[in-house]
């Protein structure tokens, strides 16, 4: 719920941003960054042997997912972060990671960590090859109980 309401804070001083000649950014929340740097670290010593195209597998419940869990979350709260932003202040951002090289490293991981048949298992009643389903067709349902 905070996420979308800490943009306003930048708004204030967006003016004093676009006075500089050499292109200007602005970095998301400094907190939220310094576990993404951290994350991005820890990752990469994980995925390091595996190439981009090939899929690594995680082990449910291991410290691994645990950290890929933990990346991927600060990324949706980056995200939603992005999202309550003005245009002017998007710009900004994007130039903050464009040279942190942050999206080009969360790239780089999502297609090592991507399954390579991204179906839902679970029992079905239906004809195999008939819809079916996928991790993109179907809403995922993360309620921590």
């Amino acid at each position: 719920r905070l996420m979308p309401e800490l943009p306003k804070f930048d708004d204030e001083d967006l003016k004093s941003y676009g006075d500089e000649e050499e292109e200007s950014a602005l970095s998301p929340p400094a907190a939220l960054m310094s576990i993404l740097a951290t994350e991005e670290l820890l990752l990469e010593n994980i995925l390091e042997c595996i190439p981009v195209g090939e899929f690594a597998v995680i082990q449910p419940l291991s410290d691994e997912f645990c950290l890929v869990l933990g990346y991927l979350l600060t990324w949706k709260l980056t995200l939603a972060f992005f999202k309550a932003a003005s245009s002017q202040l998007r710009v900004l951002y994007s130039q903050y990671l464009r040279r942190t090289k942050s999206l080009n490293k969360l790239l780089y991981h999502l297609f090592r960590l991507m399954p390579e048949n991204p179906v839902l298992s679970g029992p079905t009643s239906e004809v195999p090859n008939k819809d079916t389903k996928t991790f993109f067709t179907e809403d995922l349902h993360l309620d921590v109980k």
